[in-house]
């Protein structure tokens, strides 16, 4: 009986996996493996040494309606272009990085089986989109849901009206965490920290190492979990045996 119960501790710690390290989500337009992309377009080529994205699929992302997902960025007037450059590089983090397996779920939706939740974005990132948007207009809090596709690609829903930014999203963290329901979590952490993701980088890809924090945190938690319930199993186990 103890050598089953062990068995399944030492069977538990693999399960958060490395692999979660560098790993594609299942999406519409993500590569079944990371690997190089050297042709990568503007602001998705950070991410040219180990990519999930193609360069068709970086080039895209820079466009309005896009034939990524048809998204119109202009619903309610033309967004201006510091902020979209801030959804443009959304786009490519998300696309293109390989370091979001501890975040990643599985969905039951048409268009995608998995999406992330809870990314923790660092606090520059998310103040700085906040700031270089808050004068442009939008009718909707949650962008994923609950536009009207008639057309083929997104306007606002009937009943809704444009309002400024900051009437929508009063603070960095409702927009952050609000925007792409709760895709990305708010956070105090500085780009320094290595505790959050970040959007903007240059050079070596650091986030990696913070992907490889939160995975160790996971199976820490994991095994101190495991362990606590087969000592309790054991010791019942051995008062059974008597």
């Amino acid at each position: 009986m103890w050598i089953v119960l062990t068995s399944l501790l030492a069977l538990s710690s693999g399960v958060l996996s490395l692999d979660k390290l560098n790993m594609c989500m299942n999406g519409t337009h993500h590569k079944v493996e990371p690997g190089p992309e050297g042709d990568l377009y503007s602001q998705c080529t950070p991410w040219r040494d180990n990519a999930c994205c193609t360069a068709n699929t970086s080039s895209a992302a820079h466009n309005d309606n896009s034939y990524l997902y048809n998204f119109n960025w202009n619903h309610c007037g033309v967004m201006s272009a510091k902020c979209k450059e801030h959804f443009i590089q959304d786009t490519c983090f998300y696309e293109c990085s390989p370091h979001l397996g501890p975040w990643i779920q599985k969905v039951d939706q048409n268009w995608r089986r998995e999406r992330i939740l809870n990314v923790p974005l660092c606090n520059e990132d998310c103040h700085k989109w906040w700031e270089d948007c808050k004068n442009d207009y939008t009718c909707k809090t949650n962008w994923h849901v609950g536009w009207d596709w008639s057309s083929g690609s997104n306007k606002c829903p009937t009943g809704s009206k444009c309002q400024k930014w900051t009437d929508v999203f009063p603070t960095p963290k409702s927009m952050c965490e609000e925007i792409w329901s709760n895709s990305y979590i708010y956070t105090t952490y500085p780009k320094t920290s290595g505790r959050c993701m970040q959007l903007w980088f240059t050079g070596t890809n650091p986030n990696k190492k913070v992907a490889e924090y939160y995975i160790n945190n996971a199976q820490q938690h994991q095994s101190f979990a495991m362990t606590a319930f087969l000592s309790l199993a054991f010791a019942f186990f051995s008062v059974m045996m008597h």
